[in-house]
């Protein structure tokens, strides 16, 4: 995990030219699914490998009270540039070797396209430090089966498990959670939504 984090500190840069598409895009797809998953019910909510921030922004807008985390300092360090003037925590820290946070922290966590790139028992850990933290809604935002040839090249150069991922995305939530839905995002990707309990 240290090389993937060393990666991600090198290529924070251009992620954080993507923050505004990035911004217009979460945006979007959250409009579009709001019947399907209205996050407004909820206080507040993680968003796990937040990367430079753009979905925190976004949900931030929604009325939400956020915290991003990323084991990628210069990820936070870009994330807390672009989030200025805004109430949004951001903390380095590694979901695969525990969050500083109580169980049942947040109503809501999220993580976007970050599974795919775990191997299996890595995503594993994720679900399971996911579900401690959380009191409502597990929210696993990622690929779905509907490929394509462009992803797979650069999902084959970064080196995760992504092609193992598609396949077996389903039955492990299935098999974490008692209660998954999965909300279409758009054409390649959803949103893997775990009910824990009732709001």
């Amino acid at each position: 995990m240290k090389t993937k984090d060393m990666l991600f500190n090198k290529i924070s840069s251009i992620y954080g030219l993507f923050f505004n598409i990035q911004v217009r895009n979460f945006t979007t797809i959250f409009t579009n699914i709001k019947d399907e998953l209205d996050l407004s019910n909820y206080k507040n909510i993680i968003d796990i490998g937040c990367g430079t921030g753009a979905l925190c922004n976004v949900l931030h807008e929604k009325g939400l009270s956020v915290t991003g985390i990323d084991p990628a300092k210069r990820m936070i360090e870009i994330a807390k540039k672009k989030s200025k003037n805004k109430e949004i925590e951001f903390i380095e820290s590694n979901v695969l070797t525990g969050l500083p946070f109580g169980d049942k922290s947040f109503d809501v966590s999220i993580s976007s396209f970050v599974a795919h790139g775990l191997n299996k028992n890595e995503r594993q850990i994720m679900y399971d430090e996911m579900k401690r933290i959380t009191k409502h809604l597990v929210v696993i935002y990622d690929y779905n089966e509907h490929r394509g040839l462009i992803t797979d090249i650069a999902e084959w150069l970064e080196g995760g498990d992504y092609f193992n991922f598609i396949k077996t995305i389903k039955q492990e939530l299935n098999e974490k959670f008692s209660n998954v839905k999965i909300v279409k995002a758009n054409i390649r990707s959803n949103l893997y939504v775990a009910k824990l309990c009732d709001i």
